[in-house]
């Protein structure tokens, strides 16, 4: 795994996630994988960012999600590129649930727990805090009752 400085050419971002830095800098991530190995790499090349660090990357999925995650360090966007995904907050115990369309966004606040649920083959661009993030395993099922605010088709 390695930060390069100045990349000219195409990047796939579901294989080649980009480190956004201080100075406005941007360096795509050459060698990624999800491997503790490379993922201590990763964390230790970006450690001087401190909680100004953030890794965009693009997850091609479909189906529940089978963890729960939350970035203490900063917020998280999610966008849905495709598809739909479902990204279920836990806050203060209660499931705060948000239905993402292609072209909707929703923010993961920092420190909050969160699962992502893609509704059938579907794309999300996540724009994450890359220090300290935390994870959990999912021991629950997805409800069926949906709490949270609708989005803009679903609405009255």
């Amino acid at each position: 795994m390695r930060l390069v400085n100045h990349e000219r050419n195409a990047m796939d971002l579901r294989t080649n996630p980009v480190h956004l830095g201080l100075g406005s800098r941007a360096k795509p991530v050459e060698g990624f994988a999800w491997d503790p190995e490379v993922l201590q790499a990763y964390s230790a090349a970006v450690a001087a960012d401190g909680a100004e660090g953030r890794m965009v990357m693009i997850f091609d999925g479909d189906g529940l999600g089978d963890h729960w995650e939350s970035h203490p360090a900063g917020d998280e966007l999610v966008v849905c590129l495709s598809g739909s995904v479902t990204v279920t907050r836990d806050v203060d115990g209660v499931p705060d649930r948000v239905l993402l369309r292609p072209g909707e966004a929703t923010i993961n606040p920092a420190g909050v727990w969160h699962v992502v649920d893609m509704e059938g083959p579907t794309s999300i661009l996540a724009i994450t805090a890359t220090l300290g993030t935390d994870h959990r395993p999912r021991t629950d099922t997805r409800p069926t009752e949906r709490v949270g605010t609708p989005g803009p088709e679903e609405a009255p």
